[in-house]
């Protein structure tokens, strides 16, 4: 096992003046679970390949337990990576697809054996090891492509999206047994995703980025009521916040006609208006005339809870991250037995304790 460091790792391709990856600065403990998460082309796959030896690092160094890797080759950095497409050999038997990089590496057939039947069995794949690939289904190859890294007993893991290929349904399965694999066999693990619900759902911590540039590497929980920043804000959690613009006043700040008191040191840089972060639990929900006025669009019923999409009655209210030909609408989650009507009015107002305030200039945390 080992710790894994991204010291200021910088990744510059031919042609492109703006990195791919920028200054990465992320420390991994011994055994951590470590999700990079972020949009499409964000350079999360880019920097788990710098790790891997796949891409180069232009700048910065990369460190597996006590080694600079940074110009090492693949084979010589111990590590084991599971791709998105499993890249499983047709010809081979899951036996022979699991011990294949040991065989390569000349070790012994019976140690081989050893491995893959005890790999297998964590797997529950030892009923299939005669198959090919072809015979077993998405989630069982994928099975056998985290069966082929673990018989190597590498210092890292290294995954990339390797549950995008499956169903909605076997995705969440599948995670779950790839967490609780990972606690039990305690190895370093660096797993990327687009899946911000994959990401809280599975990692120790989780390292968000956007354009190449680090946003914030939290644990979930963290991440989830304290983020770093706007993006943060609006990329963590399903549904997403709602981002209001609002003005400041003497006391704090004015979410439509309800006041919130916000501590007025805090604000001092602010300018006149800030941008106030709620997520949809955290909604206070009316219909005293106190608050953000919205029209209710939509209602979702799920049971216990249910969402109401709603828009602003006042068109000068511009709700943050709305697409310029796609209004975003406003979302609070209510008790599912008292749901308001579509195309009722309804007023809204953040719980002060679970409110997030940020700059409207920088977009960070105030």
């Amino acid at each position: 096992m080992a710790t894994v460091k991204f010291d200021k790792a910088t990744r510059i391709y031919p042609g492109n003046d703006t990195p791919s990856v920028d200054r990465l600065d992320i420390d991994v403990a011994d055994g951590e679970f470590l999700v990079l998460v972020g949009p499409s082309g964000c350079g999360k796959s880019t920097s788990l390949r710098m790790l891997a030896g796949l891409e180069e690092v232009n700048d910065g160094k990369i460190w597996i337990g006590d080694r600079d890797v940074t110009d090492l080759s693949p084979k010589d950095r111990d590590v084991a990576m599971v791709f998105q497409n499993y890249a499983l050999y047709p010809h081979m038997s899951v036996a022979e697809n699991m011990g294949f990089a040991l065989k390569i590496a000349g070790v012994d057939k019976g140690e081989i054996r050893k491995r893959v039947d005890e790999a297998a069995q964590i797997l529950d794949l030892t009923e299939y090891l005669e198959r090919k690939p072809k015979a077993l289904s998405g989630g069982q190859r994928q099975r056998v492509a985290m069966g082929r890294a673990i018989v190597r007993s590498p210092q890292v893991f290294l995954m990339d999206e390797p549950l995008s290929n499956l169903d909605a349904k076997l995705r969440v399965q599948t995670r779950t047994q790839i967490a609780s694999l990972q606690r039990r066999l305690g190895v370093t693990t660096v797993y990327v995703t687009h899946d911000q619900v994959e990401a809280m759902t599975m990692g120790d911590r989780i390292a968000l980025l956007k354009d190449g540039i680090l946003q914030q590497c939290a644990t979930p929980r963290e991440m989830y009521d304290q983020p770093s920043n706007i993006f943060v804000a609006g990329f963590i959690g399903s549904p997403a916040m709602n981002l209001v613009s609002v003005p400041v006043t003497t006391d704090g700040v004015k979410f439509g006609s309800h006041p919130v008191d916000v501590e007025r040191d805090s604000l001092a840089k602010a300018g006149q208006s800030v941008i106030v972060g709620v997520r949809p639990e955290d909604v206070e929900v009316t219909k005293n005339d106190d608050g953000l006025e919205l029209q209710v669009d939509v209602v979702e019923e799920l049971g216990a809870d249910a969402y109401v999409y709603a828009t602003p009655t006042d068109s000068k209210i511009k709700l943050e991250g709305s697409e310029e030909d796609l209004a975003k609408p406003f979302i609070a989650r209510v008790d599912g037995r008292n749901v308001p009507e579509a195309g009722s009015r309804i007023f809204v107002y953040p719980k002060p304790q679970h409110m997030h305030v940020f700059d409207k200039e920088s977009g960070s945390r105030i």
